[in-house]
């Protein structure tokens, strides 16, 4: 890593908005600056350099980063008395040199694949106190964000990227234009850095893309995504997770190695967005309500364990009464654990931001209460099913709530909740496992008691 004398020493504070993909990135950002010479905290009020990583999927993304980075000129003042503020991400990625116009106080601003950039660019700002800017949508230019530093937000859990961008131009989405097309990297640089994690102690690997099923089209000719889930079932990961998937390419050769292979764990985020043909070709999606439903039985025939999760948008420009039934129908029909919902927000840029919706924002509103009314009595239902039952737990620190009570994750994705025994400590458990007998279930979380000593 080059020698940056400025930044030797400074404090810096990550926020980060959106996806998986934006919280490994992060985790680079803050490899980054520890490489060079600078210390994490706790606060932006205590930090040097304050660093936004920001999500342009939908508007209230937007409107958040804009409301905190302007609240940052009335802030305290860190030690040093000057304040680096640095814009990265989708958002500074789609908007680039403007961002400079709407938001002042910005200092530095970088792309989705200008990540190794920062580093100059803030020394550049702290020495001659101007702005700088890099927006970079060449990803040959520079590679792939895991070949640099990295600063793992957990001990025990890593994010492993396997591409980048997206081919699929869904007519709702900005992702394609401001993460690119997609890109995979070598199966062999994949599965060496999942040894290296489970090496170093990681249990728990997501594997990342926009579209992981298609996972090596680019490299190879054809997807290989089945056969590296089963490859990196091999390295000895005690826990496989992945994310996203687009239904359109989740064949038989991916359910079958997911059942095949022991540490892929029992939940799968499969984003339907609707369940309406009509929608879904305006959507640009690629397959037929039909198509979903018939994935969800193969897959629950193949793991009969498997919770099942999904995207939902309410409200795409057009959508009538009787395609939010067909919506209501299919989210019925599968019984899905859980589920996002959100009322479509208008992405410039976009071609659906250019359908003209007579439907009302009150009729909408209503539609999106009904799904998501159903959407927590499902949840609830499905909660349900492990009361009194014992579940694994990857137990990941305490709660929000109480600094008594230790929460992690379940094998089937559920948020666990169990009271620290008396006998032991926080870190007795953080990063282990641990069997959790469930006592109460709730329509978003499980509680219960812990029954065995953490392994």
């Amino acid at each position: 890593m080059q020698a940056y004398k400025n930044l030797v020493g400074k404090t810096y504070w990550v926020k980060t908005f959106g996806c998986q993909m934006n919280l490994h990135d992060s985790e680079r950002v803050s490899g980054l600056l520890d490489s060079c010479g600078c210390v994490q905290v706790a606060t932006a009020d205590d930090a040097d350099i304050v660093v936004y990583m920001t999500c342009c999927v939908r508007e209230n993304a937007d409107t958040r980063l804009y409301g905190q980075v302007s609240a940052m000129v009335s802030a305290p003042k860190p030690p040093s008395g000057k304040r680096i503020v640095a814009i990265g991400g989708c958002i500074a990625q789609r908007d680039g040199d403007r961002i400079r116009n709407n938001i002042p106080n910005a200092d530095v601003v970088f792309g989705t694949s200008a990540l190794s950039s920062l580093p100059g660019l803030l020394d550049e700002s702290i020495s001659n106190n101007k702005k700088s800017i890099a927006v970079d949508i060449d990803e040959n230019k520079e590679g792939f964000s895991t070949d640099l530093p990295s600063s793992r937000a957990q001990r025990f859990h890593a994010w492993v990227p396997i591409m980048t961008g997206c081919n699929n131009f869904c007519t709702y989405c900005i992702v394609p234009y401001v993460r690119g097309r997609e890109k995979s990297r070598t199966m062999e640089s994949i599965l060496a850095e999942c040894a290296r994690y489970v090496e170093d102690g990681v249990r728990e690997i997501t594997l990342l893309g926009q579209n992981v099923n298609s996972y090596g089209r680019d490299l190879y000719g054809s997807p290989r995504f089945a056969e590296l889930l089963k490859e990196v079932g091999n390295t000895g990961i005690e826990r496989l997770r992945f994310t996203s998937s687009n239904p359109k390419d989740l064949n038989r050769n991916v359910i079958d190695a997911m059942a095949q292979t022991e540490c892929v764990m029992p939940h799968l985020h499969l984003a339907v967005q609707s369940g309406s043909n009509r929608v879904l070709k305006a959507m640009n999606r690629h397959y037929t309500r039909e198509s979903y439903m018939q994935l969800a039985q193969d897959l629950k025939a193949a793991m009969p364990q498997i919770a099942l999760t999904t995207d939902i948008i309410v409200g795409f420009p057009g959508e009538t009464a009787s395609d939010f039934e067909d919506t209501m129908y299919l989210v019925r029909e599968v019984g899905f654990s859980s589920a996002y919902t959100f009322i479509y927000s208008k992405r410039p840029g976009t071609p659906a931001a250019k359908i003209v919706d007579p439907t009302s924002r009150e009729v909408i509103q209503e539609r999106f209460d009904r799904l998501a009314a159903l959407v927590a009595q499902l949840a609830h239902e499905s909660n349900g099913k492990d009361l009194g039952k014992t579940v694994e737990v990857l137990v990941e620190g305490v709660s929000k709530r109480s600094c008594d009570v230790l929460t992690g994750h379940s094998r089937k994705n559920q948020t666990v909740h169990f009271e620290l025994p008396a006998t032991k400590e926080v870190q007795d458990f953080v990063g282990h496992m641990v069997d959790v007998k469930v006592d109460e279930a709730r329509t978003w979380y499980l509680s219960g008691t812990a029954i065995n000593e953490p392994r």
